[in-house]
């Protein structure tokens, strides 16, 4: 009898030291942050699965799921540890949201949260098919004490958002591609940097023209004007982003108005291509009152008008990054984007420039966001087709993880510096 309360104790003991737990740290980022998940109280050498969940902005769950062996002292790190099975296979931090399928069928790609809404990613650690532990994940699509304010000013249509703190902050000008409406992602990822962004819609938006055709660069030049009159920003020179028909518009832009100190295009043309999404082409772009030439896609093999509808971008006076995939099937960004690079190399660029160009990557590549980056065909809301936009999950995640540090230093050595 004396033993008794020995044997509960021990039980105890032992329940204390075997105890499961699943840890991610920080438990609470911005959707671009890494974080580290981890799993103690294992056995060595033990194999258990680690499962992730979360329901996107359109209300479809998603899921993944890998198996990694603990080491000696009954830890598994997923950013220091590679699965040995599972919806990835190699070492990254970030691997079981990147990696996620639709849980689904008819699920064509990932929605982002409504509203800057937050995500919650839930993981749950199996022991031989049994729950063992759980935790839970908070991404931010907009940091705390950012402001996004609704632009319906003169003929400007957008969202502009400022990231906290008094006095000017530098500016970045966002556009976005043949989808229309207002770029408010890329936006926001960079406020919550602390930079000022104008999220610009300028077709398929309100009372804006329903179709990417025949739109005045003078809008763009007026958003500009209008950015120099904000408190935030003052009469600094900013910087353009944009990505897709955006990226080619960015370089645009950049050749013609000396305000611009910097842009990053994402999967760009290097060359005016017709309106989106006419059969039979006509103009994207007028200046001055004027049609910019242009070449038609399914022409521009045999070179009709690329001399004339070449961006001149050796004109932009500030550098350019560029980041394009060499698996994209909806253009061949990564070649457009060296052409690019060929023509400033040509005329002596006085400022620097790169593209940095990611094999296995597609139309997506560089998203500033950790999220699931599995898709099939992709519709164009403005056109109604269903497009590839090319791509493995694996290579749109490595190019995220590379590009968004690098585009981060860019903006800040050739805007944040200036503003100081």
């Amino acid at each position: 009898m004396k033993l008794f309360p020995l044997v509960i104790c021990g039980a105890l003991l032992a329940g204390t030291v075997a105890a499961q737990s699943l840890d991610v740290a920080p438990a609470r980022v911005t959707i671009d942050e890494p974080v580290a998940i981890r799993a103690t109280g294992l056995a060595p050498n033990e194999r258990v699965t680690v499962r992730a969940e979360l329901t996107d902005g359109g209300g479809q769950p998603w899921a993944s799921s890998a198996d990694f062996v603990s080491d000696a002292q009954g830890v598994i790190d997923a950013s220091k540890q590679a699965p040995i099975s599972g919806s990835y296979k190699e070492l990254s931090a970030m691997g079981l949201i990147w990696s996620m399928m639709p849980a689904k069928k008819g699920v064509h790609a990932y929605q982002g949260q409504r509203n800057f809404g937050p995500q919650t990613v839930d993981f749950h650690l199996l022991r031989q098919g049994k729950e063992a532990a759980s935790a839970h994940l908070e991404q931010l699509t907009l940091a705390d004490g950012v402001q996004h304010l609704p632009v319906h000013e003169d003929v400007l249509r957008g969202v502009f958002f400022v990231p906290p703190g008094a006095g000017r902050h530098p500016a970045v000008l966002v556009v976005g591609g043949s989808e229309g409406g207002v770029p408010v992602r890329r936006a926001a990822w960079l406020a919550s940097h602390g930079y000022v962004a104008f999220a610009l819609a300028y077709f398929r938006f309100e009372d804006l023209p329903p179709q990417l055709e025949n739109i005045p660069l003078e809008y763009f030049q007026r958003a500009l004007e209008w950015m120099s009159n904000r408190p935030e920003i003052g009469d600094v020179t900013v910087g353009v982003m944009g990505g897709s028909r955006g990226g080619e518009l960015a370089l645009q832009l950049g050749a013609i108005f000396s305000r611009i100190a910097a842009v990053v295009a994402y999967v760009p043309s290097n060359v005016r291509v017709s309106s989106c999404c006419q059969q039979d082409g006509a103009p994207a772009w007028t200046w001055r009152g004027r049609a910019l030439p242009y070449v038609i896609p399914r022409q521009k093999a045999r070179g009709i008008g690329l001399a004339e509808a070449t961006i001149e971008v050796e004109n932009t006076k500030g550098p350019i990054l560029m980041i394009s995939g060499e698996s994209d099937h909806i253009w061949n960004s990564w070649q457009m984007a060296d052409e690019a690079v060929g023509r400033l190399k040509g005329h002596h660029f006085r400022y620097s420039y790169e593209n940095l160009k990611y094999p296995h990557a597609g139309h997506f590549a560089g998203r500033a966001e950790f999220i699931p980056t599995w898709h099939s065909e992709v519709r164009n809301p403005t056109s109604g087709r269903e497009n590839d936009p090319g791509g493995s999950p694996e290579g749109d995640a490595r190019s995220t993880i590379d590009s968004m540090p690098k585009v981060l230093e860019f903006l800040r050595m050739h805007l944040s510096e200036r503003l100081n």
